[in-house]
This record gives C-alpha cells, structure tokens and sequence, in this order.
C-alpha cells in the first residue's frame, strides 16, 4: 500500500468510526455534559486522569476548560491529576504506581467535585483506583472507554456516565475521545457561559 493511500484509509477509518458512534455515544456525552456543567456551576472543580495518549487528552481537556474552549468565559477549575511530576513519581515510588491517581483523588475530591477517567482499555489499575476513590469521596465519575469497558465498566455506579467508543484499535478509540471532550467543553461552555 502507498503511503498516501495507507493515510486516506486512516482518515475513512476515523470518519466511519465516528459517523456509526454519533447517536450511540450522544445521549452519554450529553449526560456527562450536565453532569460536569452543574459540578461547576456549583463552584466545584473537575479532575481528570489517563495514561499515555489519555493522559494527552486528560490535559488538553483541562486546558481548554481553564484557558477557553472556543468563546470567553472566565477559566473553569480542572485540573489533569498526571501533570505534576514530582506528586505523580513520589505516590508511584512510595505506594505504587497503581495509586498515582486514587491517592490525589481521596486528597484533593471534595463532594460535588467530578472525576473524569479516560482508559481506552477499561483495564488501567491506576485509573480503576481513582474512579474508586472518587467514589467513596461523593464525587460524579464520567469514564470514557473502548472495547468492552473492561473492569472500569463494572466499577460504575447508575449515577456515572459511561461514554464507551464501540472499538477495539487504540488509536481510533482516541480519535473518538478526543471528539467526544471537544463536544463536552462546547456544552459545558453553552450551559455556563451562553
């Protein structure tokens, strides 16, 4: 296959993935929306946790919350849990990486705050510990997944919200993430700053 070729493929692969999760994933992205607008509006804050490529979109969502997603707003309170390396290698070096996240979640998670958990495999221990903590700690939990939602579908309670992108390759379930936080920060944006 052609390099150019190999790349419209990508791109078809994406759009397709895409178009067919469009009304599967909608009311999910929606609910998640209201769910994290009114942890907001209510002078809470929203904390966000991922590993690797997750990671990426753990804090490019908390960057457009804080800067501006695309109109003026005063910043909103989010923070990417990953972010700070010294906090992230002393918990990983002291009490394992498995609980980066759980550990700052039960330190900094006040009831009425949010957890927002990205795992394309639903396996990641580090971020089932967060949304478990989050938990015990009264915090709303929005998850974005893939595949089968693995063992991060199983910790959800009826109150989370579950934005599963039906696929398997990492790379598009990603592409979807990314679509599906962008779509988050313009409702939160036209419920807060209209």
């Amino acid at each position: 296959m052609q390099p150019t070729d190999l790349v419209a493929e990508r791109f078809r692969d994406s759009a397709r993935l895409k178009l067919a999760s469009a009304a599967a994933l909608a009311p999910a992205i929606a609910r998640a929306a209201a769910v994290l607008a009114g942890c907001l509006r209510g002078g809470n804050k929203v904390l966000v946790c991922g590993n690797g490529g997750s990671a990426a979109d753990a804090q490019h969502f908390t960057a457009e919350l804080l800067g501006r997603y695309e109109r003026e707003r005063a910043g909103l309170p989010a923070l990417a849990l990953h972010a700070d390396t010294s906090t992230l290698t002393a918990v990983a070096n002291d009490y394992g990486y498995a609980q980066v996240f759980a550990r700052q979640v039960a330190a900094l998670g006040r009831p009425g705050d949010a957890l927002v958990a990205i795992s394309t495999s639903g396996q990641s221990p580090g971020i089932l510990g967060a949304v478990e903590a989050a938990q015990r700690a009264g915090l709303a939990v929005v998850a974005l997944s893939g595949r089968d939602g693995g063992a991060l579908a199983a910790l959800l309670r009826p109150a989370d919200v579950e934005i599963r992108v039906p696929a398997t390759v990492t790379a598009r379930i990603q592409e979807v993430h990314i679509l599906a936080l962008h779509c988050l920060c313009e409702l939160i944006d036209g419920e807060l700053a209209p």
